[in-house]
């Protein structure tokens, strides 16, 4: 079933490495560099930047919904120098920045260059393997690619590619993951929810803080916050993890929807292995102030951000993507496919689990449906081209392929792949290529022809291929 999705382009960066201590700058040996902006994203070349990977962001902001052009922002990027640093870059749209620290000490200096970099140069260069804390203090008006505001005159962030420097500096690459610390400060009477588990809740001169902590690594564009009036409710999976669903005071309360999002998260997790995240749940806002193309829907980490309701196909495709996206993401934008054709195809299994009959009800229907349409299989599942690297080909041309896949391979290879590929790429990067290697090393078949068909192939595959096992011929 379709995706119904808004994917507003946002800088999405992600991060990893392990959070040490703070580090003491000494002198930069004469083999130091300069770490660049970008980090040769082949479709984003100027996303990220080099010279350090991050650990862990420590987001702290302060809003007012009855001031909705302005925030104020408090984020200190933990990082380990991968190299001699006396330059480096995060990156972040807008604000005035106010300050710049780095382990406490201000900067020498920091200015802006092109639309998204914060150009940092330390009072003294950070040293090679050396673990360090930049801290940014900075206000102004989110930048509306990934920053949205609500008519109830709340606000949230949901975006991809992009979204997450619309309100803090970051590494802004999908290759670089790192745990994520929110504190939302907002007046009494509204409600901030973000990734991960809550903490303490604090008021203090008519304004709340929420807290919010994600302890896996994430990738940044699948941070989020969201500030409403918002009704909260908890819940538990079957395997006990919290489900924590936030609803906007004009979305759909649906307690059937909301009991079925949980029957998805344990169907998964059966499909997929256990439920990689240390909570689950949904943010379901209302109207947005901006026009939009349709309803929105994103698979921010741990709790999926929809808009106006929730309903079994978005819940299916959005969850699925805490395994495939969020747990294991992709290495560049090249490999949409490792996210979006398996979430796509989920939403297949729950509806066989309801009783389709995939074979027939959906593999054949489509294949007839789009045989004699070019323009369906011209494009590539791995590597489709800048500006495609979410091409509703990755959808359901990808869909059909894992169908495909999986009655060539069979259903015990098949779900032992998925198994092993969640288990052993979790809260890491992994590219399709890699997948395809593990399923034929699952399976024990020579593959090659197969994904060059589906994956590398831009017209409809060979009959062998497209027509495996129990999927038979055309009019079988």
């Amino acid at each position: 079933m379709r995706r119904l999705l808004n994917r507003r382009r946002r800088s999405a960066a992600a991060l990893v490495a392990a959070v040490v201590s703070g580090t003491v700058l000494t002198a930069l040996p004469a083999s130091a560099a300069i770490g660049g902006s970008g980090v040769g994203d082949p479709y984003f070349p100027d996303d990220g930047n080099s010279g350090y990977d991050v650990s862990h962001y420590d987001v702290r902001i302060a809003y007012d919904p009855a001031r909705t052009d302005h925030l104020d922002g408090d984020t200190t990027v933990t990082a380990r120098a991968l190299t001699g640093l006396d330059r480096f870059s995060l990156d972040l749209k807008g604000f005035t920045v106010a300050s710049v620290t780095v382990d406490g000490t201000p900067v020498k200096a920091f200015s802006r260059s092109g639309s998204h970099e914060l150009v940092i140069t330390p009072a003294r260069p950070v040293v090679k393997g050396t673990t360090f804390a930049v801290r940014v203090k900075y206000a102004g008006k989110p930048d509306a690619e990934g920053w949205h505001t609500l008519k109830t005159g709340g606000a949230y962030v949901a975006g991809e590619p992009h979204a997450a420097t619309s309100w803090y500096p970051a590494d802004d690459h999908p290759s670089d993951k790192a745990t994520f610390a929110l504190t939302a400060t907002v007046p009494d009477g509204w409600t901030a929810v973000g990734n991960g588990l809550p903490g303490q809740v604090t008021v203090k001169d008519g304004r709340k803080t929420f807290r919010w902590f994600e302890d896996k690594p994430l990738a940044t564009y699948l941070s989020t916050v969201a500030i409403d009036r918002f009704t909260v409710h908890r819940g538990k999976t079957g395997a006990g993890t919290p489900v924590i669903t936030a609803y906007s005071p004009d979305a759909v309360v649906d307690p059937d929807a909301e009991a079925e999002q949980t029957d998805i998260l344990d169907f998964l997790a059966a499909k997929f292995g256990p439920y990689p995240f240390s909570s689950a749940g949904a943010i379901v806002v209302g109207a947005t102030k901006e026009p939009t193309n349709g309803p929105i829907a994103l698979e921010t980490q741990s709790r999926p951000t929809y808009s106006g309701m929730l309903f079994d196909a978005s819940v299916v495709h959005e969850n699925t993507h805490q395994w495939f996206g969020d747990s294991v993401s992709f290495k560049d934008w090249r490999d949409g496919c490792a996210a979006e054709c398996f979430a796509q195809y989920a939403g297949q299994l729950w509806e066989e689990h309801k009783g389709a009959d995939l074979d027939r009800d959906y593999y054949r229907s489509e294949i007839e449906n789009y045989r004699d349409d070019p323009s369906f299989w011209s494009t590539r599942l791995y590597d489709p081209g800048p500006g495609k690297e979410l091409d509703s080909a990755l959808y359901f041309k990808g869909s059909l392929m894992l169908h495909a896949l999986r009655r060539t391979v069979g259903d015990e290879a098949f779900f032992r792949t998925l198994r092993a590929w969640t288990r052993d790429h979790a809260y890491g990067n992994a590219s399709f290529r890699q997948f395809e290697a593990l399923a034929a090393k699952v399976s024990g078949k020579d593959l090659k022809g197969f994904f060059g068909a589906w994956v590398d192939g831009t017209v409809i595959p060979p009959a062998k291929y497209l027509y495996p096992g129990s999927l038979g011929s055309p009019t079988g």
